[in-house]
């Protein structure tokens, strides 16, 4: 069973209780990265870097360009800001940055062609903001993993297992978790049985939603109504990603829930659940409706729902965080049918994290205020040990 957070449970000191964690941490904050959410993630380090206590940790931004170069970010700087016409991205233009893994403890290193590497210090707990694949999905994770250094969040394989909606549904089913109807499309299905393919989507009924099988941010998704425009939407689908999932429509209401790691091996907190309603102007909860659009979508929370349905919800979401072996935080994404079933989409082990995202709203609105959120992750990450758990 999951429990709730009181507004007023507090953590604890930071690095309390953490043996060799100094008291005033060295977090590393990694953000951009070489996915298409690359703007959101920098969004997402912006409105951590403003709230992390700068008395309690001592916080050092470093950006991944598209390109995968690690480099020392100024919190002030237009890679974290976003303009009026453009989101922010990294730019490789500044000294290069590395993580030196050795000796019983992990580094920093700002590395300039031609110069002797310059130390940056050492690294208590990282906080990785990226968004989809190469940093959500269990690459990064591996890497501090190597190098034994903490970080917020899902391990390897619930990162990996969260990343694919495929396997994630997979594990739900086997979980005992309602899952809708969905086939999936591989690079080689695409390649050499087409035809066949298409048949297995079709045969799902309409309407389909398409999707990359490895994206978040409702990146390259469609919804297609008819057999002839099948085809184009797995295509848009692989261009971010060669592998395609394809879902039967579910007719639902849009209902999520926060789910935040419990301390001291207890169960899973979750948050009050909360419904997505799009505005007229969008057809889908897509990328603009999420990022773009400031009026794009309504978090109503908790839901307008029965008492018995958010206990349901709130215990499957509890539920799904522990089928993956999900750390730290995640949102898991239910539809709530007409006759009042539950039905699980999907989890997002980093969840869209600005103060407008509906991750921390739905913490808000159950008691526990962004600055506060963000503390609690990062001190459930320093009091996990690093190495096998």
């Amino acid at each position: 069973m999951s429990s709730s957070i009181s507004p007023t449970e507090s953590a604890p000191e930071s690095g309390a209780g953490t043996s060799g964690v100094p008291a005033r941490p060295r977090v590393a904050l990694l953000f951009g990265g070489r996915s298409s959410e690359h703007a959101i993630s920098c969004l997402t380090a912006a409105s951590v870097l403003s709230v992390i206590d700068p008395e309690k940790f001592d916080v050092l931004p470093i950006g991944v360009s598209r390109e995968g170069r690690w480099v020392l970010a100024d919190p002030q700087s237009a890679q974290l800001a976003r303009g009026e016409s453009r989101l922010p991205e990294v730019v490789a233009d500044s000294a290069a940055v590395v993580l030196h893994s050795g000796s019983g403890h992990s580094e920093l290193l700002s590395t300039e062609p031609g110069e002797v590497p310059r130390v940056l210090g050492e690294v208590d707990v990282v906080f990785p903001l990226f968004h989809g694949p190469f940093g959500e999905d269990g690459t990064i994770q591996g890497l501090l993993e190597l190098a034994d250094v903490r970080y917020v969040g899902a391990g390897v394989l619930a990162s990996a297992v969260g990343m694919d909606k495929a396997f994630m549904k997979l594990i739900f089913r086997s979980a005992g978790l309602s899952v809708g109807d969905f086939e999936v499309v591989t690079d080689r299905d695409w390649r050499f049985h087409r035809e066949e393919s298409l048949a297995r989507c079709a045969a799902l009924g309409w309407p389909l939603f398409v999707k990359p099988a490895r994206a978040g941010s409702s990146v390259g998704i469609s919804r297609v109504t008819e057999a002839a425009d099948l085809a184009a939407a797995i295509e848009f689908a692989r261009a971010e990603d060669p592998k395609v999932i394809v879902e039967a429509a579910i007719v639902g209401r849009e209902i999520e829930c926060a789910v935040l790691q419990g301390r001291d091996g207890a169960a899973p907190r979750t948050s009050l659940p909360g419904e997505i309603v799009t505005s007229d102007s969008h057809a889908l909860y897509d990328f603009e409706a999420k990022y773009l659009d400031a009026d794009g979508a309504v978090l109503s929370c908790p839901a307008d729902l029965p008492a018995e349905a958010i206990e349901r919800i709130r215990q499957q979401a509890a539920q799904a965080f522990d089928a993956v072996g999900a750390e730290g935080l995640s949102r898991v994404d239910f539809f709530y049918t007409g006759s009042g079933d539950v039905v699980i989409n999907e989890i997002n082990t980093m969840p869209g994290f600005t103060p407008s995202s509906m991750y921390p709203r739905m913490w808000a609105a159950s008691g526990l205020d962004y600055p506060s959120l963000v503390e609690e992750l990062l001190t459930l990450a320093l009091e996990r040990p690093v190495g096998l758990r």
